[in-house]
C-alpha cells in the first residue's frame, strides 16, 4: 500500500521533527520510568498504574510511528509557487466572506491537512473552502457550498 503524500510548509516540517525528537528523547524516558515505578508495586493483575503507563506507552509509540511514516512521505511546499499570484498551498489569503447576515473579512493560510488548525486560520487544501480557493487570483469571487448554503469569498490579498 502506497502511503499518502504529506504536504507541509517548512514550519510544519520543523514542528513534526520537533515533536518526534521530544517523544523519542523525553517522553520515552518519562513513560519508561512510570512503568518501572508501577512494576515496583508488585502484582500486575491489579496494578492500574502499570496498565495506565503501558497504555500511555502504546499511544506514544503509535504517534512516533505515525510521524516517522509522515516524514518519509513529505513534500515541502515550493516557496517559488507562493509568489505566482495564484492561491497555492502555503498561500496566506485575505477574503471578504459574503453571507446573508453580512460581510466579514478573514485571513487564512492554506496548508496540507496535517497542519490544518481552523482556530488559527490554517485551513486544509482538502477542506471545502481551501479546495475552492486554490488556483484563484486577487479579485476573484469564489462560491463555496457549505452546510449553511452558498457562501461567496471575495479574494482581496494573496501573500
Amino acid at each position: 500500500m502506497a502511503s499518502k503524500e504529506i504536504i507541509l510548509t517548512k514550519e510544519g516540517l520543523a514542528s513534526l521533527e520537533k515533536e518526534l525528537d521530544y517523544l523519542k528523547s523525553v517522553r520515552r524516558k518519562e513513560v519508561a520510568e512510570k512503568i518501572k515505578v508501577a512494576l515496583s508495586f508488585g502484582d500486575l493483575s491489579e496494578n492500574s498504574e502499570y496498565d495506565e503507563a503501558k497504555n500511555e506507552q502504546a499511544i506514544m509509540e503509535a504517534r512516533i510511528a505515525d510521524i516517522e511514516v509522515m516524514l518519509k512521505n513529505v513534500r515541502l511546499i515550493d516557496e517559488n509557487e507562493l509568489h505566482s499570484g495564484n492561491i497555492h498551498i502555503g498561500s496566506t489569503v485575505t477574503v471578504d466572506i459574503e453571507r446573508a447576515s453580512g460581510t466579514t473579512e478573514k485571513t487564512y493560510k492554506i496548508v496540507g491537512s496535517n497542519e490544518a488548525n481552523p482556530r488559527e486560520g490554517r485551513i486544509s487544501d482538502e477542506s471545502a473552502v481551501g479546495k475552492a480557493l486554490l488556483g484563484h487570483t486577487k479579485g476573484d469571487v469564489v462560491e463555496v457550498e457549505v452546510p449553511a448554503g452558498i457562501v461567496k469569498y471575495h479574494v482581496k490579498e494573496i501573500g
